[in-house]
């Protein structure tokens, strides 16, 4: 376990606001601050950060706790490593015990090891790539002669070749003394059903992906012909996460303050920023996600999206605007003549036509528009209607008014018709659907107030209202050491009067501390998971937000708590007598 000592100094010298403030842009509301949240999509801030209590809670996803709680969620670690990932950001040295483990005896993977194991593997592959066999000579003529790379940029990217071989990897990797498990763990092997292993990549050309820190955190391997599958990626492992890294983001955050090109492959990347395009990256090998978007956002203040042009890629890049614009980035689409990717007109045509290409790229709605326009035939009143229509719903989906209203007087102009009507079209659509996500909403929030769809606290649901009595008790708990002590040393309450299971563990967790002289605050982090610490944090934060929370508070939620735990005692005895009652006239008794 971690001290308490530890967990203490570390909270005391990660200030929340400077450490959140890190990932997200916050502004001064009152006495807190507010931001967009990192862990959803949204557009209007309900994350919101509380610097006396340094704590954190989003109001739109539930996610909360202390500045630990924050990192763990943000870098997919578990507790003891957002804790040591602290301590390292403050200075602090964690003392290791004699197992060489500070906190728990239960074997876990050791991130600074595994950094150094895919440094090892990338090391390998780039290795392999040179060694004049035919295999590894046909790999690096791919690279220099298919796709017109020089050797100073296969260094730069730190290119390999993994053999076609089972074992020749993971015996080279387990003589450098790592074990098979931290390998599979990696990613790096496999594991069959029989027990053996097996390298994960074999006779692929490899792209090592590192993150903005320098480390190696993962791989990705493509075959060098028409073989299936084109391209393994690695999975999700204890250092890397595929929904919040980007590939050369190490690179491009050098050059990309202004400008973001967003790619679909590593291969468009390389061969923009071979050009000069030092500013592009690439999602790995799915879907833009609105963690990459949000991490975008970070370095960039506007992208473009430089996607294949079929219709897949055309698809995709939808998807990608509908994110990128949801945190606030200028986006537009690049489209790409006279060639299936960037990387081939690149060759074809050079990196000046191509940097003209960059500078007419076009926004959401001049993208679409043309789409439009290009799927209709304007000389037929049927085609017009409908290209009109769609036109319309293409304004209503735009934020800004006035923006709106420049596209409506031109689409009127376009379609020769009276932007009045346009605009009326467009109200109408508008309203309609703000009138559908309000009713969602309003079901939604319906849906929370009775506990419906909670998975932090299934048991919400059976007793809304001694749950809702269990949250305010320990909300007042959670805040003031003296209701603790009042409540704990007299005795004033039991784990029995609370009727939910997180609400029992909740106060036998206080209890506890109490008992032991902690404070509450140490260490709640490693009995509580994520969402439940966020749980947690609004029980507080309700509280907070609440001029009275004295004594007298306190002793009226307790008893509001005891009436309506025992009120649903007594619903629960007499449905079971009832039932008995029933049961025993049936059977003629």
């Amino acid at each position: 376990m971690i001290s308490k000592e530890t967990i203490e100094q570390v909270l005391l010298r990660n200030d929340v606001e400077t450490v959140i403030g890190g990932y997200v842009s916050l502004k001064r509301a009152g006495s807190n601050l507010k931001g967009l949240c990192p862990f959803h999509s949204e557009k209007t801030p309900s994350f919101t950060v509380y610097p006396q209590d340094n704590s954190f809670y989003c109001f739109g996803c539930g996610a909360g706790g202390d500045v630990i709680n924050f990192i763990r969620k943000r870098e997919n670690l578990d507790y003891p490593d957002a804790v040591e990932f602290l301590a390292d950001r403050a200075g602090i040295t964690i003392v290791r015990d004699e197992r060489g483990s500070s906190y728990s005896p239960t074997p876990k993977f050791d991130r600074a090891k595994m950094f150094r194991m895919n440094a090892d593997a990338a090391k390998y592959f780039h290795a392999r790539l040179f060694d004049n066999t035919p295999k590894s000579a046909a790999a690096l003529e791919y690279f220099t002669k298919s796709r017109g790379l020089s050797l100073a940029v296969i260094k730069h990217f730190g290119l390999g070749f993994a053999p076609d071989s089972f074992d020749e990897f993971s015996k080279y990797m387990t003589s450098k003394g790592y074990t098979y498990d931290e390998l599979v763990a990696g990613f790096l092997v496999g594991r069959s059903d029989k027990g053996g292993y097996y390298d994960a990549f074999r006779n692929r050309v490899m792209f090592p992906i590192i993150d903005v820190s320098g480390n190696v955190i993962a791989f990705g391997g493509r075959v060098m012909d028409d073989s299936k599958p084109k391209y393994k990626n690695s999975s999700d492992t204890p250092v890397f996460k595929k929904s919040r890294n980007l590939f050369a983001l190490n690179f491009a955050r050098l050059s990309c303050a202004e400008t973001m090109i967003l790619c679909e492959g590593y291969m468009d990347v390389i061969a923009m920023h071979s050009a000069g395009f030092t500013n592009a990256v690439a999602t790995l090998g799915t879907a833009i996600t609105s963690e990459q978007a949000r991490m975008m956002s970070r370095y960039t203040k506007k992208v473009i999206i430089s996607y294949d042009a079929d219709e897949a890629g055309q698809k995709a890049a939808m998807r990608a605007i509908g994110m990128l614009s949801e945190v606030g980035l200028d986006v537009t689409i690049l489209k790409v003549p006279g060639a299936k990717d960037p990387d081939e007109y690149i060759k074809t045509y050079g990196a000046d036509k191509f940097r003209s290409l960059l500078e007419s790229s076009k926004t959401r709605f001049e993208y679409n528009s043309e789409n439009i326009l290009s799927r209709h035939d304007l000389n037929l009143p049927h085609d017009k209607i409908k290209a009109l229509h769609e036109m319309e719903k293409l304004i209503s989906e735009t934020y800004s008014s006035a923006e709106r209203d420049i596209y409506i007087r031109s689409t009127a102009k376009k379609f020769e018709v009276d932007p009045k009507s346009v605009k009326a079209d467009v109200d109408r659509i508008i309203a309609k659907a703000t009138s559908q996500y309000k009713k969602e909403a309003a079901g939604k929030m319906r849906q929370d107030a009775i506990g419906y769809s909670d998975r932090v606290n299934p048991d919400f649901i059976k007793a809304p209202a001694a749950a809702k009595n269990e949250e305010a008790v320990l909300g007042l708990l959670l805040l003031y050491p003296e209701h603790r002590k009042y409540v704990f040393e007299g005795d004033t309450l039991t784990p029995d009067d609370f009727f939910t299971s997180l609400g029992k563990r909740i106060f036998e967790y206080l209890k506890t501390a109490y008992s032991e002289g902690d404070d509450a605050h140490l260490g709640i982090g490693e009995v509580f998971s994520e969402d439940e610490l966020g749980r947690i944090t609004r029980m507080k934060i309700s509280r907070m937000q609440l001029t009275e929370n004295g004594r007298e508070v306190l002793t009226s939620a307790i008893a509001a708590l005891k009436k309506s735990v025992d009120k649903k005692a007594s619903q629960k005895t007499n449905t079971y007598e009832g039932l008995n009652q029933l049961l025993m006239r049936k059977r003629g008794d």
